[in-house]
């Protein structure tokens, strides 16, 4: 998009759809907790209402051939709900074929059902009854990017599960600084008028003209209609001491404050810390962008910081879960069962013969960006139905999901790699033998000169090592007996002494496979 078009999609967004009405929102925790036990307690009736008027009142959806196949109308629809409740009416829909796997959702494979092709475009998902206020993207991690219409009544309708989540975690109104670029902080700085509390810092590290001009933009509209949005300032990845010595000033004034990024980049915060002899007590990691594993988490908290996870996909448009405010683990997730559904199917793992309980999502609001029915996002994990204690489970919340991963990167192109035994050695294995943090070592997939498959151990050269074949040993060893044997005879491991590579959103993946990496290199030659 050309800068001119930028600026005028900005200006319908800041003058000509409400944008002034939406900075003069304001909710109330009183209210927040009404708003969720309504929604709560009307899901089914939401669900149905938006399956109604946005899939068979839509001649454009996508979901009308699978439901046409599996021989389903709106009527059979209502009666399996009332009869045997949300969950349960989705999982017979997906048996019956009614579903997008994540490869068909963001296509890259083609949709077969019952022998038929069904062609389906990508915006043939959009809600039909969105205000398209703002265009976003997907990291596209795992895929193609998605692009995204975000909307101000969306923005309003996520806030109460946002708010309820930073009271549970005693951080409501706490000082806050974003270190988040592009679409999604420019969402966190928006959503936060509606919580009556405005960051006080916006770190970012997006460089686009487009991006800067837009951001601008938009903290010019919010300033003249009253709220103080900070001006977004550079901060690079490898300068994130900056926002720890911003973190230390602020714990020395107010004595605590919050950080809202990603996992890996509230990491590197630590790390900075660490080597400054900065003490983060007192300080909340919101992080998001990827699995916060016991190796990233063990780094972030040993600086006396907390770390409170959050699920998020843009494809929603909100927050799909908040950490538990008495978690059973480091990645313990409250579902925000408000505006999601979800339930589990098996499926087998790309390029293996591995089988995960995939998670399948379905929208029930109705100013979702995206209509959602029984459609995978990449993930899996367990989910479980408890007690807690936490404030969360009082308003509602009980489902929680732990143990999340992303099932595609199961894989690198040779002996099935476990995401989470691949992560664990990396982050923990490596740097306990031999120094550095997570943050230093990586897998990455690719292909030598005749065109095979090996996997490059990445470590960073800050590192000092001083025999890299008792690096591979090290990790050959962790792998188990079988898994070392077939790389010790493939001579597919081999150490690359370099940084690690970010995805464009600034992700730490522990693997990389080799169509990911390209994707991530021809992103940043551009």
């Amino acid at each position: 998009m050309s800068v001119f078009n930028t600026i005028k999609t900005y200006g319908r967004f800041g003058l000509g759809v409400g944008l002034r009405g939406f900075l003069r929102r304001k909710i109330t925790l009183e209210e927040a907790r009404a708003i969720v036990q309504e929604l709560i307690e009307e899901r089914e009736a939401n669900f149905l209402r938006l399956v109604g008027r946005g899939i068979f009142d839509y001649t454009r959806s996508p979901y009308l051939p699978l439901l046409k196949l599996a021989g389903c109308e709106m009527g059979d629809i209502h009666n399996m709900v009332w009869s045997r409740g949300l969950e349960e009416t989705l999982r017979a829909l997906r048996e019956a074929g009614v579903y997008f796997s994540f490869e068909e959702f963001k296509g890259l494979e083609p949709i077969v059902r019952n022998g038929q092709v069904i062609s389906v475009y990508p915006q043939d998902f959009d809600n039909p009854y969105l205000q398209p206020y703002y265009h976003g993207q997907s990291g596209g991690t795992t895929g193609a990017a998605t692009r995204v219409s975000f909307d101000l009544d969306h923005m309003v309708a996520a806030a109460p599960f946002d708010m309820l989540t930073r009271h549970a975690h005693d951080i409501l109104g706490v000082p806050t600084a974003v270190w988040l670029g592009g679409s999604p902080g420019l969402i966190v700085i928006l959503r936060s008028a509606i919580l009556g509390h405005v960051p006080q810092k916006w770190f970012t590290d997006s460089t686009s003209l487009n991006l800067r001009m837009a951001t601008a933009y938009l903290v010019l509209m919010g300033r003249l209609f009253g709220k103080s949005f900070p001006w977004p300032e550079p901060v690079k990845w490898d300068e994130a001491v900056v926002i720890a010595r911003w973190a230390a000033r602020t714990i020395k004034t107010h004595g605590t404050c919050v950080i809202r990024t990603m996992v890996s980049k509230a990491l590197r915060v630590c790390v900075a810390a660490q080597e400054e002899g900065i003490d983060l007590t007192g300080v909340t990691f919101l992080v998001t962008g990827e699995p916060p594993t016991p190796g990233k988490v063990q780094g972030i908290t040993s600086t006396g910081a907390r770390c409170v996870p959050f699920y998020a996909f843009t494809e929603h448009g909100a927050i799909a879960g908040f950490g538990c405010a008495r978690p059973a683990d480091e990645n313990d997730i409250h579902l925000s069962k408000d505006a999601l559904a979800l339930i589990q199917f098996p499926r087998r793992v790309p390029g293996s013969e591995s089988t995960v309980d995939a998670f399948n999502f379905t929208s029930l609001l109705p100013t979702a960006p995206k209509l959602l029915l029984n459609v995978e996002m990449d993930d899996y994990g367990l989910i479980e139905t408890r007690s807690c204690g936490c404030p969360l489970e009082s308003y509602g919340f009980t489902e929680h999901l732990y143990r999340i991963r992303s099932f595609r990167k199961l894989t690198g192109g040779g002996p099935t790699l476990v995401g989470s035994k691949m992560a664990y050695i990396l982050e923990e294995v490596l740097p306990s033998r031999f120094g550095g943090s997570p943050l230093d070592y990586q897998l990455l997939e690719e292909e030598d000169e005749g065109g095979f498959t090996r996997f490059s151990l990445v470590v960073n050269p800050k590192v000092h090592i001083f025999n890299e074949t008792e690096v591979v040993e090290t990790v050959l060893g962790a792998l188990g007996k079988w898994q070392a044997t077939q790389y010790h005879q493939a001579g597919m491991l081999r150490v690359r002494r370099m940084e690690p590579i970010l995805t464009n959103r600034g992700k730490l993946l522990p693997i990389i496979p080799l169509d990911m990496a390209r994707r991530i290199k021809s992103s940043s030659d551009t």
